[in-house]
């Protein structure tokens, strides 16, 4: 029973997210057991992002985050940006590319989205299960569907930029480095500005996902209606 109870800030937000864009995806949803992969994916993602942060030390590059915020202003931007960003998005993108693009059911632009936000979903469980003992269980839930959303936002643009590409006969490596770009330049500005004051500069990140959140749902509602009509 202690178990469980220790685990449902995990497991009810990945199913209330899990429900939320398989019914988002009403019009062909794709196979469960492909998006169960999928989470999956995200889960082996982010062993492959802890991996590659542990590869920054025998360089030197591997630092504590809250630990700058109190000595350097510039630090922690550099290190947000070159290495929180970037290897957080590479590793949920290079998974995404390998497995996700090779699926015969990815055959339409909004799959790039949905198949993305699953491996979000699933990166977002693992990081929220490695905090745990770190939080409160009112502070476990609010991370537990909070964390969910900075993930699936972000793996979203990147998901939507390659599968675009992939479906259009274009280059794949072209719309992978925008949407890595953007996506990790994006990521590594909010962990930026939250990590830097929590509490005061939350409202303002708050504004940045409100602002990609009304851009993706719009996108996805704009997809789906292409869809239909073609059918």
């Amino acid at each position: 029973m202690q178990q469980l109870a220790l685990i449902c800030p995990i497991v009810i937000p990945v199913i209330f997210w899990a429900v939320y864009h398989y019914h988002k995806d009403r019009h062909l949803p794709e196979p469960l057991g492909h998006l169960l992969l999928a989470l999956g994916l995200g889960m082996l993602a982010a062993g492959i992002s802890q991996a590659l942060y542990i590869g920054l030390e025998p360089l030197g590059l591997r630092f504590d985050a809250l630990a700058l915020a109190d000595t350097s202003v510039v630090a922690l931007f550099s290190y947000a940006m070159l290495a929180i960003g970037p290897i957080e998005e590479i590793s949920k993108l290079l998974l995404f590319v390998l497995v996700v693009l090779r699926l015969k059911e990815f055959d339409e632009p909004l799959d790039g989205i949905i198949y993305a936000s699953f491996i979000g979903l699933g990166y977002a469980a693992v990081e929220n299960w490695q905090y745990l003992d770190y939080l409160t269980p009112t502070e476990a839930y609010a991370r537990g569907f909070a964390s969910p959303v900075i993930h699936i936002l972000f793996a979203s643009i990147w998901g939507h930029w390659i599968g675009c590409a992939f479906l259009q006969g274009r280059s794949i490596v072209v719309a992978a480095a925008i949407g890595l770009a953007i996506a990790a330049s994006l990521h590594g500005l909010y962990d930026f500005v939250v990590i830097l004051n929590p509490h005061n500069s939350l409202p303002i990140a708050a504004l940045g996902i409100v602002a990609i959140w009304v851009w993706r749902l719009k996108l996805m509602q704009r997809l789906q209606k292409d869809a239909s009509q073609t059918r």
